[in-house]
C-alpha cells in the first residue's frame, strides 16, 4: 500500500514525507490502506484526524487534481451509497433546504466575520486592479449592479442573499429597493441589522415561495445549494418574480462535466447536499425560459479569494478558538486550501451568468 501511494502522488511530483511545501508528512501507518480505499473521504477525515500534514495544502491539492490523481482514487461504499441515493432522492427539497443553514452559515456570525471582508461577503471577489479583499470585494459587487443595468427606484431581488452585503451596496450606491432572502436565521438577523434604514427587507425564506414583481433578480453564491433536480424549478421561479424586460444575474462556482453530487468530503462535513452545477445543466435548466446575454467566466479569482479568507481565519484564530476545537481547525483548514486548489487546477470555474426573459432589444453589452 505504502509503495502503491508512493508511486501514483509522484506522478503529482509529491513526495511522502519530503520537505518540499506540497509534500506530504504520513504520521500513522494505517493511513496509506485508509486512502487508497476510502477515496476523497478517507483522505479529509484522517488530515482531521491528524493522520498527515502538509505545509501548503493548496499547492498539494492542486498538484494532485491537475494530475488527475483525484480521479484514479477509487470511492468506498459510503460515496457509493452516497451517489445513488442523490440520483434517487431529491437532496435539496423544501423540507431539507435548511440542513446546509444548520450545518453552515449558523456555525457562528464571528467565525465568518473573522474571514471575510468587511463587508461579509462570502462569494468570490473580483481582483482585476486590486490588491485587498475588501476593494477586490466591492469591485465585484458594483461588477454585478453594472451588468444588471441597476438604476434608482429599482426593485431588485437577492435569491441567498446572505449577511447583505450585496442588498446594502445596491441599496447605497444604486438606489436600489432590495428583498433578500435566506435560510439562515443568523444571517437574516445580521443582514437585516446591517441594512437598518435601507429601502432593503430581509427576508426568511425558501426560494420556492417566492412571488412576482420584481425589475432584476440577483443570485450569488446560493445556486450550488439548488440540487438539479430542482434547477429548472430555479429557473422558472426566477423568471416569474422578473418583469417582462428585466435582467437576470446567476453566479455560481460551476463543474467542467456534469454530476448529481459533489465531493463526499465538502457534502459531509462542510455543504450538505451541495452540487456544483456543468454549463450543461445550466443551459438545459434555463432552455425556453430564458436568453443568455453573458457568460463571464473567472474562476481563477477565487483561489485567490480563498486563500486571503484562508489568511484572516489563520490571523484570527486565538479569538475563535474559544469557541472552537482544534479538529475544526483543522477542517477549515483544509476546506479552504483544498478549494484554492481546485481553482487554481482548473477543476471548478466561479461563473456569472447574464439573462433575460425574451432578450435585450439591441443586444446586450456587458458593462463592468
Amino acid at each position: 500500500m505504502r509503495e502503491a501511494a508512493r508511486e501514483r502522488l509522484a506522478k503529482a511530483d509529491v513526495q511522502i514525507n519530503g520537505k518540499r511545501p506540497w509534500d506530504i508528512q504520513v504520521h500513522e501507518p494505517g493511513w496509506y490502506a485508509r486512502v487508497l480505499s476510502g477515496g476523497s473521504l478517507a483522505l479529509g477525515e484522517s488530515y482531521m484526524d491528524g493522520w498527515w500534514d502538509c505545509p501548503a495544502l493548496d499547492e498539494f491539492f492542486y498538484r494532485i487534481m491537475r494530475a488527475g490523481l483525484d480521479k484514479s482514487v477509487q470511492g468506498g461504499l459510503r460515496e457509493w451509497t452516497a451517489l445513488a441515493l442523490a440520483n434517487l432522492l431529491n437532496r435539496q427539497s423544501v423540507r431539507r433546504s435548511g440542513q446546509v443553514a444548520r450545518a453552515h452559515y449558523d456555525l457562528g456570525n464571528d467565525l465568518f466575520a473573522a474571514m471575510l471582508d468587511q463587508g461579509l461577503n462570502y462569494s468570490c471577489a473580483y481582483w482585476e486592479g486590486c490588491r485587498e479583499l475588501d476593494r477586490a470585494q466591492e469591485a465585484k459587487l458594483e461588477m454585478i449592479c453594472r451588468k444588471l443595468r441597476l438604476e434608482p427606484g429599482m426593485r431588485l431581488l437577492d435569491i441567498g442573499c446572505g449577511w447583505g452585503g450585496l442588498a446594502r451596496y445596491a441599496a447605497e450606491r444604486h438606489g436600489a429597493r432590495v428583498v433578500g432572502i435566506t435560510v439562515s436565521r443568523p444571517q437574516a438577523e445580521l443582514a437585516a441589522e446591517r441594512c437598518q434604514g435601507l429601502p432593503v427587507e430581509i427576508r426568511l425564506q425558501d426560494y420556492r415561495a417566492l412571488k412576482g414583481g420584481f425589475d432584476r433578480v440577483v443570485s450569488v453564491g446560493m445556486f450550488e445549494h439548488v440540487g438539479v433536480k430542482n434547477y429548472r424549478t430555479y429557473m422558472q421561479k426566477a423568471a416569474e418574480c422578473l418583469a417582462g424586460d428585466g435582467l437576470f444575474l446567476l453566479h455560481t462556482i460551476g463543474r467542467n462535466s456534469s454530476a448529481v453530487a459533489c465531493d463526499l468530503w465538502i457534502s459531509t462535513y462542510i455543504f450538505p447536499n451541495g452540487m456544483l452545477p456543468s454549463p450543461r445543466q445550466i443551459s438545459e435548466a434555463s432552455e425556453g425560459v430564458f436568453v443568455l446575454e453573458d457568460w463571464h467566466s473567472f474562476g481563477e479569482n477565487y483561489d485567490r479569494t480563498l486563500m486571503a479568507w484562508h489568511r484572516n481565519f489563520l490571523a484570527n484564530w486565538t479569538s475563535l478558538r474559544e469557541r472552537y476545537d482544534q479538529r475544526f481547525f483543522r477542517m477549515w483548514t483544509y476546506y479552504l486550501l483544498s478549494c484554492a486548489g481546485a481553482f487554481r487546477a482548473r477543476r471548478i470555474q466561479l461563473w456569472q451568468i447574464v439573462l433575460s426573459k425574451r432578450g435585450v432589444e439591441g443586444g446586450y453589452i456587458r458593462q463592468g
